[in-house]
This record gives C-alpha cells, structure tokens and sequence, in this order.
C-alpha cells in the first residue's frame, strides 16, 4: 500500500515537471513545419513565375516568326503578282504594236486597194466606149439594131431545137415502146425468182399440249377461278374440250395467243397452278415476248442488210412479226419488198440502200395503227420523222400506196415492190382481214366507256370480256354500263348473230405478314 502510494505520487511529481516540457516541445516542431511549408510555397510561387515568363517569352518568340513568316510570304506573292504584271504590260505592250502595224498595212493595202478601183473604172470606160463603137459598126454592116439582131437569132434557134427535139422525143418514145414491156417483165420476173420467201398462214388458234387429262382439271382450278385469272389476265379465251391431252388458246390477237400459251407451258412445267403463281407466269411470258420481239427486229434488219435505224424502229419492226394484213404476216411481207425493191434498184441503177431501207419500214404503222389514230400509212411517216429518218424513206412511206403522188425513183419501187409482194398467189385472205377489223372495232368501242381498264374481243366476237375498274363503276353501275356498250356495238358495228358483253370488277387486298 505504501509502495502505491509512493509510485503515485512519483508519478505526479513527474507529470509536474513534463507536461509543460512537451507542450513547449510540440510547439517548436509546429513552427518549424510552418516555416518550412511557408518556405515551400514560396519556392512553388516562385517557380510558377519564372515558367510563366518563360512561356511568355516562347510565346512573343513564336508570334514574332509568325509575323516574320507571314510577311516573307506577302512579300513573295507581292513579287510574284508585280512579275505577272509586268508580263501583262509587257504582252498588252506587244499586242499593241502588232495592231499598229496591222493598222499600217491594212492602209497601205486601202490606200493600193482605191487606186486599183479607179484604174479599173478608168478601163471599164474604155471597153465601154470601144464596144458601143463596135456595135455601131455591126448595126450599119448588118442593117439590124442590137434588139432586132437579138430577137432573130433566138427566134431562128428556137425553131431549130423545137424541130430536133420534137425528133428525139419520137425517136425515144419508139424505142421505149419497144423495149418497156420486155425489160420490166425481165426485171419482176428476176426479182421474184430471186427473192421466193416462204409464210406460214397466220391462223386464230393455237394448241398447247398437255402432258395428261388431268391437268385440265387443274388448269380449271377450283370453281374455274385458275382459267378466269389467266383469261382475264391475257385476254383469251381458253377452250378445254375433249380433245386429248391439249387446250386451244383462241384470240384474234397474235400477241396475246403466245403470251397465254408460253404462260402455259411454263405453269404446265412447273406445277403449282394457282392464281398468284398464274399472274408471274403470265408477267414471265409477256418479258419473253417483248424479248423475241427486239430479237425479230434484229433479225429482220440483219436479213435485208438495212443500218443504222434507230432502236426504237427496230422494236416496231419486232412486234410486226405478230401482225397479219389480209392473212400475210406483215414483218415477212416487209423484208420481202426490202429485197424486192433493192433488186429492182440495182437493175436500174438507183440508191440500193435507199430502196431496201424504204421497202422494209414501208408498212411500219401497222405495228401501232390499233393503238394510235389514223391510217398505218400517216402513222408510218410520224414515226419515220420522229426518228430522223431522210426526207426520200418518208416520201417512200408516204406514197406507197399512193395517198401522194411519188416524185422519186424510190418511191416508185417501193410501190411496184409492195404490189408485187402482197399479190402473189396466197399471199393474202381477205375474209381474215374483215374478221380482225371487226374484233378491233369491237375492242375500241369497249375501251371508249370511262371506267373499263381493258377488253377482249374472244370466241370469234360472239363474246367481249371487259375489265373494269371498281374504284370507278360500282356494282349497280356495271349493269347501266353493260347496256350502254350493248347498245353502242348494236348502233355502229353489224354482225352475224349476237354478242354477249361480260363485264368482270374485281376487287383485291394484298397485305405482307412480318
């Protein structure tokens, strides 16, 4: 206890005498670490400042070599643009003195140019003055004046040639006489033999064949809605009888029969027979149509040796191959005046490349007349104009079947070539002319309604179907429309029996599930 006691107060003493020390110890150590820390700021401070002059040191140096630079360049483009200055003067400078002495010579040359004149009036009045001397002379030799001499000698002229022409003139209808008859016999005949081409006679009918009986049935579809989405589509009329394993395609319209037949054989092939599938086969069949038709214009140049038409021209001649005149097939028709025509030319010693060029593009409104008004003939020399074609080829056109008079040798052949060509025996059928007319009319007369989108004119025109657009006619309309067609075909167009006018108005919704 008294151990305790002891050690406690020992350490009070000592608690006492050390406090007071540590404070004043702490105290040092804290002024000592402020004044090393005011230290270091100053140092930091001082430091700041010389980088900052230093900066602003490279800062004025780098301003001054820009300055420096930038003023070395102005002064080089001043040089620069003080030289090409000087060249200008001294260019205008040249210049200049090139026009003066241009100046002075143009009037040296004036100045000899007025003399020349004056010496030449000079001797003009001269020759004047000697040949009125001598005409005086003449007039008292010959006891005629200058008029009356005048009037004799082409009077005695004039009787002269009239008298020898009116001799050669006979002489020359003689032997033309003679010689006419056998020479144009000799050069029809040469140029039919040499130019014998072969046409199929274009009929109203084709057959498609069918692998079995079958695919009638799926041809016709499930309540007939296959057939009427390819009829409606290709404006045929598809006849499915008992005849084995084939349809017939029937249509006047040659372009439409090989549509829908090729749409045929290609859904024949390929199987799936629905209406979607029979509206691609059908826009397939027309691309290769439109494709065989370029191929058939190109072919048809190539065979009558005719360049440089114009793309577009050979694409009518194309789609001529689908079109039939009194039963001849008109694009054979027209390579065949081509060869004709250039044969007569090379007899007779004309333009061959003309000939041949106004013989094939002859009949060339034929591939547009029933879709553009006027005759093929006035539409055939629009379109020769259109595409810059020479002024002979469009007389040739123009006078080919003699709506204007012919004024060249050309036009005079094409003629004869065209007459020669289309009346050969069996080269055309008037019936079948009459029978496409009329199924044109009645088309035209369909068409000519507001609200019909396309008509065709099928079973030999006992029957037009027509599309109709059901944005325009609604279903009550359709019934007043079809009277007012019937009633227009009964008052301009006369037909043997009746015509059934089927009017269609489809409405379709196409949406895509994504």
């Amino acid at each position: 206890m008294e151990f305790f006691l002891v050690g406690a107060a020992a350490f009070a003493v000592a608690l006492v005498i050390f406090f007071p020390l540590g404070i004043q110890y702490r105290k040092k150590v804290a002024e000592k670490e402020i004044g090393s820390a005011e230290a270091e700021a100053t140092r930091i401070l001082n430091e700041a400042i010389r980088s900052a002059e230093n900066k602003k040191r490279e800062a004025l140096v780098e301003a001054k070599e820009e300055i420096l630079t930038a003023r070395n360049e102005y002064e080089r483009e001043v040089k620069e643009r003080r030289a090409d200055l000087q060249k200008q003067e001294r260019r205008l400078q040249q210049k200049e003195e090139s026009l003066d002495s241009k100046t002075e010579n143009m009037e040296r040359k004036e100045e000899a140019y007025t003399a020349k004149v004056s010496e030449l009036e000079s001797v003009r009045r001269k020759a004047d003055e000697l040949v009125a001397q001598q005409m005086s002379v003449l007039e008292k030799v010959s006891g005629f004046t200058a008029d009356e001499a005048k009037d004799y000698l082409i009077s005695k002229l004039q009787t002269e040639v009239t008298h020898e022409a009116a001799m050669k003139i006979k002489e020359i209808e003689a032997q033309l006489k003679d010689e006419a008859d056998s020479r144009a016999r000799e050069i029809i005949g040469l140029a039919i033999q040499r130019c014998a081409a072969d046409h199929v006679a274009e009929v109203t009918v084709s057959v498609v064949p069918l692998p079995n009986d079958e695919m009638k049935g799926r041809i016709i579809g499930r309540e007939g809605r296959n057939i009427r989405t390819l009829e409606t589509l290709t404006g045929v009329d598809l006849i499915i009888d008992d005849t084995p394993e084939a349809i017939t395609v029937s249509c006047f319209d040659p372009v439409r029969r090989e549509i829908a037949r090729l749409a045929l054989e290609k859904l024949i092939l390929d199987g799936r027979i629905h209406p979607a599938r029979i509206e691609e086969m059908v826009e397939s069949a027309k691309r290769e149509v439109d494709a065989t038709i370029k191929a058939e214009g190109e072919r048809a140049v190539f065979e009558s040796n005719v360049m440089g038409l114009h793309p577009e021209l050979i694409k009518l001649l194309g789609r001529m191959k689908y079109r039939t005149s009194y039963g001849q097939n008109v694009l054979n028709h027209s390579i065949e005046v081509s060869h004709l025509a250039g044969l007569m030319a090379a007899e007779i010693g004309a333009d061959v490349a003309q000939a041949k060029r106004a013989g094939l593009l002859h009949d060339l409104g034929k591939a547009v007349d029933h879709e553009v008004e006027g005759s093929h003939v006035t539409i055939g020399v629009e379109l020769a104009r259109k595409y810059k074609e020479s002024r002979e080829v469009i007389h040739a056109i123009h006078a080919h079947h003699g709506d204007v008079e012919a004024q060249t040798v050309v036009a005079c052949l094409v003629q004869a070539a065209d007459a020669i060509s289309a009346a050969r025996p069996g080269a055309r059928r008037e019936n079948l002319e009459n029978y496409i007319k009329r199924l044109e009319k009645l088309e035209e007369i369909t068409t000519s309604f507001q609200g019909v989108e396309k008509s065709y004119a099928i079973q030999a025109g006992r029957e037009v179907r027509i599309i109709i657009k059901p944005e325009l006619v609604s279903e009550d309309g359709m019934i007043l429309l079809a009277r007012e067609i019937a009633k227009k075909i009964e008052d301009e167009m006369e037909y043997p029996g009746q015509i059934k006018v089927h009017l269609l108005r489809e409405v379709k919704a196409i949406e895509y599930a994504r």
